[in-house]
């Protein structure tokens, strides 16, 4: 049995050769059917296959996510999409499968962020999926199994070189992980800490009760949590991550990445924003990109704006903040933290995007000041004791 898989390159081009070492005697996780992984995309594999595994088997749906730089972009579950999700993520009237939902959602989470991404989904792939991938720019699909004729699409993707991974649903990793480093190897029980709605048990705010969908939202977000450098913060809706904030130094900066990228996803599905007059020839990935400008207008240098207008056939005008404040203010969002929340910012700011569900661990010495402003905004809190660091 061949022990090993090779890789293109490790981390960048220069570093070279590298491979992945199959550990035990056992079948490794993975197997690859087409193209050849690089070492990002490997590691994109193993957490984001990881995530919809644990998502599938939490709310027993179908599952997907949409990959970047060891984070995930986007996770869902695969429930049904509104006409004004379907106009947001351009599916116009195409029937997607419950998988094809699943992925769909986790890529329309952030449309842009997922642009080249590593798909993972937790079931089959049907052709459905495959079609939603022949035209999205993807790097690599990982998944349980292939019906044959999707598969035969999909190796046909960017010339033959589409990287498709086969994951083995049966696989259970070391309970040991280990990590070399500078010449240190460092060795640490897997997080295997149970997520399930017991976390919202320990209710703390003055409104008491998690409905059915915040339960499930929360639960998307802090699966989720689970696979994202740290620190981090999620956001959730409909079944979906809408926004997520990773990889930063100071907790109030995660809050505002995540709050920011689930305005922009709450304001996607605008009338106005989804009638932009697109000049003849602009592309999909484009469009995207120039929604997200367009919402974020306030933000944009002139040289910038100048840039987007000639990307529309008329002029637009931009929406107003008691617009935004008010299509946002619609919404009902949950939002989960990886670890405690030090100071009551990070609530100030949630609730500007319709969060009214909260999940983190506690503990800080400022939690009495942090239910405060829950209470004050209306909102649901639960502290769950449990931290999900990862790095």
């Amino acid at each position: 049995m061949d022990r090993e898989i090779a890789l293109r390159y490790g981390l960048n081009p220069h570093q070279t050769p590298a491979r992945a070492v199959i550990e035990g005697d056992g079948p490794g996780p993975f197997r690859v059917l087409n193209g050849a992984p690089g070492y990002i995309n490997l590691l994109d594999a193993i957490s984001a296959w990881q995530l919809v595994r644990e998502l599938r088997a939490a709310l027993g749906e179908p599952a997907g996510a949409s990959f970047k730089h060891v984070s995930p972009a986007g996770a869902a579950i695969g429930l049904p999409l509104s006409d004004a999700l379907r106009a947001a993520y351009q599916v116009g009237d195409r029937e997607l499968s419950p998988v094809a939902t699943a992925y769909v959602s986790a890529r329309g989470g952030d449309l842009v962020s997922s642009y080249g991404d590593v798909a993972a989904v937790s079931d089959r792939v049907d052709l459905s999926l495959a079609m939603v991938l022949k035209r999205e720019v993807s790097d690599a699909i990982v998944a349980p199994a292939f019906d044959d004729d999707a598969l035969e699409v999909l190796r046909a993707k960017k010339g033959g070189k589409y990287l498709v991974i086969q994951a083995d649903p049966d696989f259970h990793p070391p309970a040991l992980e280990r990590r070399s480093a500078f010449g240190l190897t460092m060795e640490a029980p897997a997080d295997t800490a149970p997520i399930t709605p017991d976390l919202l048990d320990n209710v703390v705010t003055r409104k008491r009760e998690f409905p059915p969908d915040a339960v499930r939202d929360l639960m998307v977000a802090t699966i989720a949590l689970r696979y994202t450098q740290s620190n981090s913060v999620c956001l959730a809706a409909d079944g979906q991550v809408i926004g997520l904030g990773a990889g930063q130094q100071s907790r109030i900066h995660c809050s505002r990445i995540a709050c920011g990228k689930a305005d922009r996803w709450m304001l996607q599905q605008h009338p106005r924003v989804l009638a932009l007059p697109f000049a003849s020839g602009i592309k999909r990935p484009e469009r995207f990109t120039a929604r997200e400008q367009f919402i974020a207008w306030a933000e944009l240098s002139e040289p910038e704006r100048e840039h987007l207008r000639a990307q529309f056939s008329a002029p637009v005008e931009p929406l107003s903040d008691a617009e935004r404040r008010e299509w946002i203010g619609g919404f009902r969002t949950a939002l989960s933290h990886d670890a405690f929340m030090p100071f009551r910012d990070n609530i100030d700011r949630a609730q500007a995007s319709a969060v009214r569900y909260v999940l983190q661990p506690g503990g800080s010495i400022a939690d009495a000041g942090v239910t405060a402003a829950a209470d004050e905004y209306g909102m649901t809190m639960a502290l769950s004791g449990l931290r999900l660091f990862r790095h």
